[in-house]
């Protein structure tokens, strides 16, 4: 396995710094209730996501992407920039068209704090968040028989039935977020000099799904 810190001519290099394993003031959002339901739409989710990994766009071009209308886009664009979430990139776009740019590199959602007074906006929002992961695993999956081989033998979709207690959840997701940190972020704001030739811009989702049914058995 090699190592992450070490350039391919065996060269070393500083290690990248370790971001926050919470969100970071300078670069994230923390949803509020305004927030939560400025985004509880999945074209607007959707969107966030293609600027935040491929940098400014316009709404022509973002529709192509969605294989909506652009009109569509350009609605959403308008009601995320009026939320604070996107922001036109006045360096880029003319009389004729608009450029538009992600406002944050991540969005966090306190469900603690959300769940009891904006139920219905959590849901949608939750909903929103979850469609756009089935999209890009559909759209991964349609591009795996073109993948090169290195690239198909790294594809991996896996589920893994745990018995966790709640700390023990919380345990694990902060020990996730932690290994992560160790790992070189994508940002297309960012400068890529420090990454191999052959680095790739990678989708990991992850879920830490309770399963109802078996919180059901167990008060049987």
């Amino acid at each position: 396995m090699a190592d992450l810190n070490q350039p391919g001519d065996g060269t070393p290099s500083p290690a990248p710094p370790t971001p926050p394993l919470g969100p970071d003031p300078e670069t994230d959002v923390v949803l509020d209730a305004k927030g939560l339901r400025a985004l509880a739409h999945p074209v607007r989710v959707e969107l966030i996501g293609l600027l935040r990994a491929h940098g400014p766009s316009t709404a022509t071009r973002l529709a192509e992407q969605l294989h909506i209308g652009s009109g569509v886009t350009s609605y959403h664009l308008r009601q995320l920039g009026a939320a604070g979430f996107v922001e036109e990139d006045t360096a880029r776009g003319n009389a004729r068209e608009r450029w538009w740019r992600a406002a944050h590199e991540s969005t966090w959602l306190n469900i603690t704090d959300l769940a009891d007074g904006e139920p219905d906006a959590v849901m949608q929002y939750m909903r929103s968040v979850a469609d756009a992961h089935t999209l890009r695993t559909q759209l991964a999956l349609n591009r795996f028989p073109v993948l090169p081989r290195e690239w198909r033998d790294r594809f991996n979709m896996s589920n893994f039935a745990l018995r966790l207690t709640p700390d023990e959840a919380g345990q694990l997701e902060e020990e996730l977020r932690s290994v992560l940190a160790r790992y070189r972020k994508h940002s297309p704001d960012q400068t890529t000099a420090d990454a191999p030739e052959d680095a790739e811009r990678v989708m990991l989702v992850l879920h830490l799904l309770p399963e109802p049914d078996a919180f059901e058995a167990d008060r049987q």
